[in-house]
């Protein structure tokens, strides 16, 4: 037989029918598919109607909604209601009684699952990950149904504003409520990455859109060291991704680490560098070929054995969508579509980088815009936050910058790069400086003393 208590469902019914303050109790956490015994279930379900209905509670009254309803002899008649009030013990513990009732219930969902996951495996599907996303699906849509939320005191919302200063920030308990992307300009105007936010960072290619992301993951483990990363990198090696990483942390020049060309004191803060983000709590898949629904069951993985605060993708237009399509807009359509599902199922910002369309290029200004992103569909539509990067010197020379502008008010924007921030959805747009360093292909703070 399935786990079940029987004597927990009667005890359950018998507190409903003598008390009526327990319905208030055992009506926001427990549903009538919760119990097992069909009569006891139906039972409750007459109890729900007349809650519903602001009716009173007792032998009598859900004696007759059941009669109304053509079922009082299915669900044992009023002698089973008599019953269920003579066994109970107390009404006091109606709460305790429900959640035995509703552990139960999970349990036997958890066996269903399994059977879903049998089938799953019987039918053996010619795509292992399809089928094992479908499985983990199973698993993790029975997690979500059972979380639930009731109402809290404002005083304990607010005691967080008070615990970590206003606006926000880290919890005392290790949690972390936003990420802070270590770029002041930026924070000031996204007030970090919100967690269920979808952002894009779009960019021509070798602006800095994996410099970026690198710098803002990287910032956020290091300032915020309960913060866990998880880093796809299509389109660089894992190699490649810590060999930036490394450069910056120890200012070196990312040539010259990757051809060993350094010397004692760099190898000295190269291995410091090492010994430093060896501890940190950043994850990289660099698979050259990915679907969202491997990426999906990565993630969610991960998020299991770790607890997951930030996802970041590098880059959109390498993803392949779950289902076979030719019409590519409407692909990435279905991946951006699953990214922003994937967010706020987790609770986390997902970062995804995108390029731009070579429409900008035949611009004179060539500054980015929301129409430049490359297969948009619904791209802008599904994003919480889009940001373009713009580098002037990449399109402009200093002689040509010269002829149109006066040196001394406006000097050339060497290594400047502007952060526009073209949708935010809970917040304003505008545009942040940054300073960018070739040698170490990475962002650094305006205010920030430049690595020499």
């Amino acid at each position: 037989m399935p786990p079940h208590d029987e004597a927990a469902e009667e005890a359950v019914l018998g507190s409903l029918l003598i008390d009526p303050e327990a319905v208030f109790i055992v009506a926001t956490q427990l549903k009538a598919d919760d119990f097992f015994v069909p009569k006891n279930k139906l039972a409750y379900e007459s109890c729900l109607s007349l809650y519903s209905r602001s009716e009173a509670i007792n032998q009598v009254t859900v004696a007759q909604e059941l009669a109304r309803r053509g079922l009082l002899s299915e669900a044992g008649g009023a002698a089973h209601l008599s019953h269920v009030v003579s066994t109970v013990p107390t009404s006091l513990h109606a709460e305790y009684y429900s959640q035995i009732v509703t552990r139960l219930a999970l349990m036997r969902s958890l066996i269903n699952a399994a059977g879903q996951i049998a089938r799953i495996g019987y039918e053996a599907g010619p795509d292992p990950d399809a089928t094992l996303g479908k499985a983990e699906d199973i698993l993790f849509q029975l997690r979500r149904g059972r979380i639930s939320h009731d109402f809290v005191p404002i005083r304990e919302v607010l005691d967080k504003y008070i615990e970590e200063g206003f606006p926000g920030g880290r919890k005392p308990t290790g949690h972390v409520e936003r990420i802070l992307t270590g770029f002041t300009a930026v924070d000031d105007l996204l007030g970090g990455l919100q967690r269920s936010d979808l952002v894009i960072i779009g960019a021509r290619p070798s602006v800095g859109k994996t410099s970026l992301a690198l710098a803002i993951a990287r910032n956020a483990v290091m300032a915020q060291p309960s913060a866990c990363v998880a880093f796809f990198s299509m389109e660089m090696s894992r190699e490649s991704v810590v060999n930036r990483l490394i450069s910056n942390e120890a200012d070196v020049d990312s040539h010259r680490l990757r051809l060993g060309q350094l010397s004692a004191a760099e190898e000295k803060r190269v291995g410091e560098a090492v010994g430093i983000l060896s501890e940190t709590p950043f994850y990289i898949d660099d698979s050259p070929q990915l679907r969202v629904v491997e990426m999906r069951s990565k993630v969610r993985r991960l998020h299991n054995e770790r607890g997951v605060d930030m996802v970041v993708l590098d880059y959109l237009q390498l993803v392949h969508g779950d289902t076979r399509n030719d019409n590519r807009v409407q692909e990435v359509s279905e991946i951006t579509r699953s990214l922003k599902a994937l967010s706020r199922e987790l609770n986390v910002p997902v970062v995804v980088l995108s390029q731009l369309s070579r429409a900008l290029m035949g611009r004179g200004s060539h500054r980015p815009q929301l129409s430049d992103l490359r297969e948009s569909g619904s791209i802008e539509q599904d994003a919480d936050v889009v940001m373009f990067i713009h580098r002037e010197e990449n399109f402009i020379t200093p002689e040509e910058w010269s002829r149109d502008h006066d040196l001394g008010k406006e000097p050339y924007p060497r290594g400047i790069a502007d952060i526009i921030i073209a949708k935010h959805r809970n917040g304003p747009i505008g545009e942040a400086k940054l300073r960018f360093q070739g040698r170490t292909a990475w962002f650094y703070n305006m205010e920030a003393e430049q690595p020499a």
